[in-house]
């Protein structure tokens, strides 16, 4: 059985794509997952289950369509991976300052070679961005409320489908897996 991470996209936003917690755990161990934990309302889910990343991603796609009615994007990394993205983070200083302006984005499929100098372009705002190997990494200096980097821009220069974290959220998926 492996370890993996799902991270759901546009849940519990604004009172759209409601997704209770418990009821989420509850679908995960409906489908034969094992200790399934979750991490406050934006749908991060820590949990065992046999199978390849995409069949994980489509077990859990098909489930919360099934019982909450929502199509929404899911994206999963095995949890061995997840201790690479504390280590290659290029903001260091500033997530330990500012955690909730420092964000590690994630795609469904491999990001576009040149996700982060496109993306670069819509920067004005402040913002920094970086490639590390599967992800991007976003800082909002000035936060991200008046950044132009909307979802829809991130999805159409990656080349795919994309989620984000704040560190805060990342340090705490990794303290999920000790």
């Amino acid at each position: 059985m492996t370890r993996w991470i799902a991270l759901l996209r546009g849940i519990n936003v604004g009172g759209h794509n409601k997704i209770p917690m418990a009821e989420l755990r509850a679908v995960c161990s409906g489908i034969g997952w094992q200790n399934v934990s979750t991490y406050i309302q934006s749908g991060n889910i820590v949990f065992g289950a046999d199978g390849t990343l995409s069949t994980v991603e489509k077990q859990l796609t098909d489930a919360i369509a099934a019982q909450f009615g929502h199509r929404i994007h899911v994206i999963v990394r095995p949890a061995a991976a997840w201790p690479l993205y504390l280590r290659i983070n290029p903001f260091p200083e500033v997530s330990e300052a500012e955690p909730n302006r420092v964000m590690l984005a994630l795609s469904k499929k491999p990001l576009a070679p040149d996700a982060a100098e496109n993306l670069s372009k819509y920067a004005t705002a402040g913002e920094s961005i970086a490639q590390r190997t599967d992800s991007l990494w976003i800082h909002y200096a000035s936060g991200s409320a008046k950044t132009k980097i909307s979802p829809a821009l991130l999805d159409r220069l990656v080349g795919s489908p994309v989620t984000t974290r704040n560190w805060r959220t990342v340090l705490k998926i990794g303290d999920m897996l000790d």
